[in-house]
């Protein structure tokens, strides 16, 4: 489940940066706006699973709500999981 895990952080951080750095663009400045639904509804469906993988791995590995909440926080922001995945999921 780590695995999958770890997997899905760095697909939803890669989807998120895809979003923000390449297709809003595109829809906003050059009215190019289906790369942006597609990826739009990736990110979304990564957003979903990460953080439901959040609860799973939370709960198998009896990890603090303190975590869980890093996590949720990480995926908020750009590069959050990124940086979750090499501060708390690499280690274990």
């Amino acid at each position: 489940m780590l695995i999958l895990f770890r997997a899905t952080a760095i697909l939803e951080g890669i989807s998120y940066l895809l979003l923000f750095g390449l297709t809003m663009p595109l829809k906003y400045w050059a009215e190019i706006g289906e790369p942006n639904k597609v990826i739009g509804m990736a990110h979304g469906i990564l957003f979903i699973l990460f953080v439901v993988l959040a609860g799973i791995v939370c709960w198998e590995r009896k990890w603090s709500i303190k975590r869980f909440l890093i996590f949720f926080i990480a995926s908020l922001l750009p590069f959050g999981t990124f940086y979750a995945d090499k501060k708390y999921l690499k280690e274990h």
